[in-house]
């Protein structure tokens, strides 16, 4: 089988990496398109994946600049389908990627939990043959949907295929028994970030400024950062970033990803963005691991209540537990859908407790 694989941001790399390499050892051929953004070709390099590179995201300034680009993917990735012909292309909402499907009438199985990603959805959806989203995306997406019970974080930090390295802790220069905060600023250059607002500079100096007293303070931030906050900004290997998660006291930031991330690992994550997120309300509410606020006020405040907090960490990996107990691992899930379509779909559709069976599907998958 020839399976296409999209990488429109980094985040989509940690989503397939795991998947990629299972889909390898089974024999499969895996080809990977990869966007030019943050730290997306590094990841990759850094798992030893082999890419096509798809230049930027944009070709000029502005909104005009991305449908520029747009067009130049759609026919970067119409060759490249054309000289490959895979069998089936999964991605996370690429655009490119569902029109040349349709084009070849090749099947797009596609990711989605971000519900205000609506101009995007509407030009992927229509040529797209299955969209899977979690259980609590708020939007109803029509007979493509699936909800599945998991998040895309799980994808890379379920524990079937994550284990953190506590060596991080000393590569970061953090003290035996020293507590640590990762602080995550976004550029809000995104399509769909125009509008929306987290931190502004002002906010952003104040918060470090009341946490340095009492805790380290690391910044990961897309982009510059206010002068004085520059000292402060970690320098390490992209893909060692999940391990510095893993053994936070607490992450504050206005990256829903890396928010969703903390709850997957057990650490407590304060989100900080005007956008609203099913995923992110569902694990404050169920499993009490998020805190979302739409603005920056009252962030200082809470910040340092948690910080403050005497605890070993003990009540925060009980609600991780809870958590994923109700969890499927997606990987897993995925290899044996692709490997069994179109049968997989079928299997789903006409079956409503699908998932309570999930580990013996895969085990059959796997087997084949």
């Amino acid at each position: 089988m020839k399976v296409f694989v999209d990488i429109i941001h980094p985040a989509n790399v940690h989503y397939f990496k795991n998947f990629i390499k299972e889909m390898q050892r089974a024999g499969h051929k895996v080809y990977i398109t990869a966007r030019n953004k943050d730290v997306t070709l590094k990841l990759l390099e850094a798992y030893g994946m082999k890419y096509f590179n798809m230049g930027k995201g944009r070709i000029g300034r502005g909104s005009f600049g991305k449908l520029l680009y747009l067009i130049y993917a759609e026919l970067l990735t119409f060759f490249y389908f054309l000289r490959i012909r895979p069998n089936c292309v999964i991605s996370f909402a690429s655009i490119p990627a569902a029109h040349n499907c349709f084009l070849f009438r090749i099947p797009h199985i596609s990711f989605d939990d971000t519900e205000h990603n609506r101009i995007n959805r509407l030009l992927y959806k229509p040529f797209t043959a299955v969209i899977f989203t979690p259980q609590c995306f708020l939007d109803d997406l029509g007979p493509k949907q699936i909800r599945f019970p998991g998040y895309m974080e799980l994808f890379y930090l379920h524990p079937s295929v994550f284990t953190p390295d506590p060596s991080i802790v000393r590569h970061l220069g953090v003290n035996p028994g020293e507590k640590y905060v990762v602080v995550r600023f976004v550029s809000w250059d995104a399509f769909h970030d125009i509008g929306q607002h987290g931190f502004d500079y002002e906010s952003k100096i104040k918060l470090v400024r009341a946490l340095v007293p009492h805790v380290k303070v690391f910044i990961s931030a897309e982009g510059d950062l206010p002068p004085e906050l520059e000292q402060y900004r970690i320098l390490i290997s992209p893909e060692k970033m999940h391990d510095v998660l893993a053994y936070a006291t607490l992450f504050i930031g206005e990256g829903a990803t890396m928010a969703s991330e903390c709850a997957a690992l057990g650490v407590p994550a304060i989100y900080v963005n005007s956008l609203e997120l099913g995923y992110l309300k569902e694990q404050e509410r169920k499993y009490g691991l998020v805190f979302n606020y739409r603005t920056s006020e009252g962030i200082t405040e809470k910040a340092l209540e948690l910080v403050k907090e005497v605890d070993d960490g003990a009540s925060w990996k009980n609600k991780q537990k809870n958590l994923l107990r109700e969890m499927i691992d997606p990987t897993r899930f995925l290899v044996w859908f692709v490997q069994d379509y179109p049968y997989s779909l079928e299997r789903l559709r006409s079956t409503p407790d699908v998932f309570r069976n999930f580990d013996n599907q895969c085990e059959a998958g796997y087997e084949e």
